[in-house]
């Protein structure tokens, strides 16, 4: 899941863990009575056809459904323990039978597709999850996981081993890395000692989206999490310093809309300014009342008779947030649907080369106000998650987009988090986002069309923003030829009719 707009996927991860409780592994009550072979058997006859146990294709997690109340294991090779996700059914089945479960602020919806299948979907993500029904809980399930620090251990190793897409990417030998150090655990490693093993392993990686989280009196603390080496941190002096430098480029003042995370203004020359600083968290209210949100903000930039000749997009201070609300802008800057991006998921644990079947995710045309013109996107390494679906979604309109600044963090896939112990949540991406060519930018991240010093030390000192006053220059550019080429365009008609006219006249 996408979901929070934060400085890191482990801060992100302890927001929702902490939101809906987290469950200490074998803690849960296995589902049902459990069978002569082990396992756990379905009773009764099912009156809900999503009544029962699901296995995600991809993703190690098994979804259980029993009256009203949905839940979910994380399952290994070798480990299976409660997840972290518990939903309640908000209303009643549609006719076809989708049904709604809400998780704290957030919501998912499945959808039954014939007796064993099933589609789940989450509010405010993008794409879907196929299950496969099981017959039973397995029986791994069944039994209370165990926690000692090398179990522990083995667990964390083997969730990234069956699900994290990028240690080639990385050139990171994670076999090498569980033999060096598996050999340093014990019966009496303790929980800080655990701590600082597990962090070892993960900072090779240089991933935004892994991380550490740890239970404190029964509260999710972010204890690590990945970045790209070196990429900028976002801080509150940072943040403030960019929004001065950038609104001092504003014909008149900034207008805020979602707690100041959305911001809309002019720039000289007839030129729209749209910051958005995050992809979530707009209001207290539903996914619903998000999108509302941020169309009140795009609506003053880009609906009414003072439209712009053209449109600034800045993500540079955007840690990402919900993928659905990222293409909504989208698609209020096109007036045809285009692919955006494919999506896939490992699905194999035994072999990192398989992906579940790309998912194509299209931007299609909002019935808002829609500006076609020319757009221009702001980046920089704190562009993190959704603020790069974003602008991946984004090189596949036309007119081409440029993009300013330079390259985003590097980080695409929705977060999975996964339950270790009582102690501890792993967060890991398990997804890639694929190009039109099949590749991503996962790593090094989107690059510019044109590279500019963004949030350096001298630009932030002088209030200088060279990323916006080159986009503007540009743009500007782009708006007189447009103007131009109208102008030639107009003239020859003008031409065309008069010479239609005068042939009339001779004839007549």
């Amino acid at each position: 899941m996408k979901r929070r707009s934060t400085g890191s996927a482990a801060a992100a991860a302890v927001a929702l863990a902490t939101a809906v409780g987290v469950a200490a592994p074998g803690a849960a009550a296995a589902q049902g009575a459990t069978s002569p072979q082990g396992a756990t058997a379905l009773q009764g006859v099912r009156s809900n056809p999503l009544e029962g146990v699901w296995r995600t294709e991809g993703y190690g997690l098994l979804i259980t459904v029993s009256g009203n109340r949905l839940t979910t294991y994380d399952v290994t090779a070798h480990s299976c323990v409660p997840g972290w996700i518990k939903g309640t059914q908000t209303t009643a089945p549609d006719p076809d039978g989708t049904t709604r479960y809400a998780v704290d602020d957030l919501a998912l919806t499945i959808t039954p597709k014939g007796r064993n299948r099933a589609v789940e979907r989450e509010e405010g993500g993008v794409g879907s999850k196929t299950l496969t029904r099981l017959a039973a809980l397995p029986a791994l399930c069944a039994k209370p996981a165990p926690n000692d620090p090398l179990a522990v251990f083995d667990r964390f190793w083997e969730n990234f081993e069956e699900n994290y897409p990028f240690f080639a990417a990385k050139g990171v030998d994670w076999h090498a890395v569980r033999d060096e150090k598996r050999r340093t655990i014990t019966p009496t490693t303790t929980t800080d000692q655990l701590q600082a093993v597990l962090v070892d392993m993960l900072r090779p990686l240089g991933d935004a989206h892994t991380g550490l989280a740890r239970v404190v009196a029964g509260q999710a603390e972010d204890v690590f999490s990945g970045q790209r080496p070196g990429s900028t941190v976002r801080t509150e002096e940072l943040a403030a310093r960019a929004r001065q430098a950038a609104a001092a480029q504003l014909t008149g003042p900034e207008q805020e809309f979602a707690g100041g995370r959305l911001g809309t203004g002019r720039l000289p020359d007839g030129l729209g300014y749209l910051r958005v600083s995050s992809f979530n968290d707009y209001t207290d209210g539903d996914f619903r009342s998000q999108v509302d949100e941020l169309d009140r903000a795009l609506d003053t930039v880009l609906a009414g008779p003072d439209r712009p000749v053209g449109l600034v997009v800045d993500v540079r201070l955007n840690g990402g947030g919900s993928d659905a609300l990222a293409l909504h802008i989208a698609a209020r800057l096109t007036d045809r649907p285009y692919v955006a991006y494919r999506k896939v998921a490992r699905n194999d644990p035994a072999d990192p080369t398989k992906f579940t079947r790309p998912q194509p995710i299209t931007v299609r045309p909002s019935a808002g106000g829609r500006f076609t013109g020319p757009v221009a996107v702001l980046t920089s390494s704190i562009s993190t998650s959704a603020a790069e679906t974003f602008t991946q979604a984004m090189t596949g309109r036309s007119p081409r987009v440029l993009r300013v600044g330079e390259n985003t963090q590097g980080v695409f896939s929705d977060i999975m988090v996964k339950t270790l112990s009582p102690d501890f949540l792993a967060i890991l991406p398990n997804e890639k986002y694929l190009t039109r060519n099949g590749t991503t930018y996962d790593g090094p991240g989107i690059p510019p069309d044109v590279r500019t010093p963004v949030f350096t030390p001298d630009e932030l000192a002088a209030l200088r923003d060279s990323a916006l006053s080159t986009a503007r220059r540009m743009l500007t550019e782009d708006a007189q030829h447009a103007r131009g080429d109208q102008g030639a365009e107009d003239a020859q008609d003008v031409r065309g009719t008069q010479a239609d006219q005068g042939a009339r006249d001779r004839q007549d």
